[in-house]
């Protein structure tokens, strides 16, 4: 057999064993990391899931390519704060309505206006190519709980950057680098004027094609860590470590994500004795049934809730 290889010839098993040994990392080609808020996303898909309460109704219409209206009927009771340990909850029924507008990936407009008189809008605009405005807002009738928040997005071929502004006197600035292909390191310096609170904050992330884990500390007190391990195509696991220096307080938690063929299934327990799950079933094509339950053991506080999401 070796006879039938030409002289200077490499064979597989040799090319796999060199090729390690002649790769060099490039670091003027890295590639350009998540935002610094979004740094624990995989983490929050499958330990933050919406849970809600009652009955919930989406509609959304599209008029045209860019140009839609959506209309929510949320039916269940509402938490009042009270000062026993017991949970007090009184009934309530909203509407929303909502109309969007898309004109990907240039500019993106969403506006909600609900029967209690609150108005919800946010703005995506890339100005440039690798510079984006986001901006948000919230009105309301109710004194001093209404507030807005900017926000001048750069992103770069290797690091990204943030500048925020918002009502109270709010500033904030992020970056976050990449050090390696799969390592990239961020830090984060915020200013509240109203409450004459300032703070510094760092964030660590590593990610393969199979698991994403991530690391923040910040002068405030907080520590967070999580981490993410893709166990196949469609299933997901995930924990997380919430540590606050301040108030001595530790919480656990671990999560699942599955994404089957005509559902999606998310869910999580922490060390608090809260349990939540979040199932979406795709009844046909435009009609969703939803399920929700929350369970606070704790605190004896249970939440269930159901509903249909229907729209292009």
């Amino acid at each position: 057999m070796a006879g039938l290889v030409p002289p200077g010839t490499t064979t597989r098993s040799e090319a796999a064993e060199t090729k390690p040994m002649n790769e060099k990392l490039d670091y003027t080609n890295l590639p350009c990391p998540i935002p610094y808020e979004e740094i624990q996303r995989e983490a929050l898909m499958s330990l933050r899931p919406e849970c809600f309460e009652g009955m919930r109704f989406d509609f959304t219409k599209g008029l045209n390519q860019k140009f839609s209206l959506s209309h929510s009927v949320l039916m269940g009771p509402m938490t009042v704060p009270s000062q026993s340990p017991e949970t007090i909850k009184i009934p309530t029924a909203h509407y929303e309505f909502g109309a969007n507008f898309i004109n990907h990936p240039k500019l993106m407009l969403f506006g909600r206006v609900l029967t209690d008189g609150r108005l919800n809008a946010r703005v995506k605009c890339n100005l440039t190519d690798n510079l984006t405005l986001k901006a948000n807002a919230q009105l309301t009738n109710e004194p001093h709980m209404s507030h807005g928040m900017a926000s001048f997005d750069y992103k770069g071929s290797d690091y990204r950057s943030q500048i925020q502004v918002g009502n109270g006197a709010l500033l904030q600035a992020s970056y976050i680098q990449s050090v390696t292909p799969h390592f990239s390191l961020g830090g984060e310096v915020f200013w509240a004027g109203q409450h004459r609170k300032s703070g510094i904050g760092y964030a660590a992330r590593f990610n393969t094609d199979k698991m994403v884990a991530t690391g923040q500390v910040a002068s405030t007190g907080m520590v967070a860590l999580s981490y993410v391990q893709k166990v196949s195509e469609k299933v997901s696991l995930a924990s997380d470590l919430m540590y606050n220096h301040t108030s001595r307080d530790v919480t656990a938690s671990v999560g699942y994500d599955f994404v089957l063929r005509q559902s999606r299934l998310r869910g999580k327990i922490d060390s608090n004795g809260c349990t939540a799950a979040f199932l979406e079933e795709r009844l046909s094509m435009g009609l969703k049934f939803i399920l929700s339950a929350e369970m606070d053991h704790k605190k004896k506080d249970y939440k269930f809730g159901f509903g249909l999401a229907a729209g292009e």
